[in-house]
């Protein structure tokens, strides 16, 4: 044991990992080589063993989160963490952590101030709301808004909306944990006012609109428009939800996509609250934002179940920093969600030339398409021209692999018998070190 520590492939994890947990995973390493031969098969040499050892700490005391470049052309990646913060919003995040912050002081008054006001005034600025709150995240906000204003009561939704949007978010079962009662009217492709209407007792409580983020229904369809179900909701006493999930502020239409709800058209037709995500097509951090009308507004923050779903003053920050971007008028050159949205065809095109020429090895350009992921925008796509690297079904997936278990981990799609590349996603400043690592991989395979 003395001369494995003494190994020099140990020093520098000892001196990273330390002392006690390189000896503990020696000690591993050990006993399992005592078994080994006890079964026959051949001692490790000691530099084996060391730089097995040295290796093994390593992975175990290395954290397991880690920058990846993705270049699946899919924006919104949910299992890649979503949007990508712009250079402001990351700056703020970092100053937010580096020291202590006004979070809930008023500097004027020198006493206890609200976490909340310091999103208020440009969530109203940005949506046209009365007021604002922000929650960890838009399932949070949901719960919340039902919770406190429906526990025990009806929520009426059309049968085409009590859906399940991404990662286990079940309308029904919301409304369940919430204390509220679903109340379904219509039928999966139509439903009408009438059908909300009719379904209206003194038990009810709202009615919920549900954005199906993720998917569309076309063809022989029908829902009423959010100002009838406002004019309607506010007749009979009751509240009327939307939820329009993706959050954006942008009208999406300037950049070639089908439109998508936005807050501000929500509050315009008269919803009393609306629920957003901060980290889809909004642009910055995860969390879950409710605007609308300001009595109901002060109730949510005086809830219980506020403090349980606040936000921390880092994610504060950058959210801040991205609503900012819209206030001023520059979320499209400055949040990379919309600059890649919007990135010029011609300018994708050149950097995947380049990348071909430098990659080799039966590398091309093809036109393919992007996607806007998330949860945003279904059916949707953007015309992208991508690198393409042709062969087996087995070959490419070795190489997508080896890809992934680089030192700068790669995560590209295959599609058609090619593993494709997609400059869209990759940010620019990225490319150098994306290369490498593909002409690692395809070394590393020959």
């Amino acid at each position: 044991m003395d001369r494995l520590l003494a190994h020099a492939a140990l020093s520098e994890a000892i001196a990273r990992c330390g002392r006690e947990n390189v000896t503990a995973a020696a000690r591993d390493a050990l006993a399992e080589s005592r078994q080994r031969i006890a079964q026959g098969r051949a001692a490790p040499g000691l530099d084996a063993l060391a730089e097995s050892i040295a290796a093994t700490v390593t992975a175990r005391y290395a954290p397991s989160l880690r920058t990846v470049i993705n270049a699946t052309g899919v924006i919104l990646h949910t299992n890649l963490g979503r949007a990508l913060l712009s250079e402001a919003a990351q700056q703020a995040a970092v100053r937010a952590a580096a020291g202590y912050t006004n979070l809930e002081y008023d500097l004027e008054s020198g006493e206890r101030g609200s976490r909340h006001g310091h999103l208020e005034s440009l969530l109203r600025q940005v949506t046209g709301a009365e007021a604002g709150l922000v929650v960890n995240n838009n399932a949070a906000a949901v719960m919340l808004g039902l919770h406190a204003f429906a526990l025990g009561k009806g929520v009426i939704v059309s049968r085409g909306e009590a859906v399940e949007i991404g990662g286990g978010f079940r309308v029904p079962e919301i409304l369940q944990q919430s204390g509220a009662k679903l109340v379904e009217v219509g039928t999966t492709n139509r439903t009408y006012l009438a059908d909300f209407e009719a379904a209206v007792t003194p038990e009810t409580a709202a009615y919920l609109r549900v954005h199906p983020s993720n998917f569309r229904v076309s063809g022989f369809t029908h829902e009423p428009s959010l100002a009838e179900m406002a004019s309607s909701a506010g007749e009979r006493g009751i509240l009327l939800l939307h939820d329009i999930g993706s959050g954006c502020l942008l009208e999406t239409r300037a950049f070639g996509l089908a439109h998508e709800p936005t807050p501000q058209e929500s509050i315009a037709a008269g919803s009393d609250l609306v629920f957003f995500s901060g980290d889809k097509l909004l642009g910055g951090p995860q969390a879950g934002i409710i605007a609308g009308k300001a009595p109901l507004v002060q109730q949510l923050k005086k809830h219980p179940l506020v403090r349980a779903m606040r936000i921390d003053k880092m994610t504060l920050a950058a959210l801040q920093a991205t609503l900012l971007h819209y206030a001023t008028g520059e979320a499209a050159s400055q949040i990379p969600v919309w600059r890649m949205i919007g990135a010029a065809r011609k300018d994708l095109s050149t950097r995947a030339r380049r990348w071909a020429k430098a990659i080799g090895q039966g590398a091309s350009v093809i036109q393919s398409e992007s996607t806007i992921g998330g949860g945003s925008l279904p059916t949707e796509t953007l015309p992208s021209p991508v690198v393409a690297i042709g062969g087996t079904g087995t070959a490419l997936e070795s190489l997508a692999k080896r890809l992934r278990h680089g030192p700068t981990p790669v995560v590209a799609r295959i599609e058609r018998e090619r593993l494709v590349l997609d400059p869209r996603t990759v940010l620019p400043e990225q490319d150098d070190a994306l290369l490498a690592a593909v002409l690692a991989a395809l070394a590393a395979g020959q």
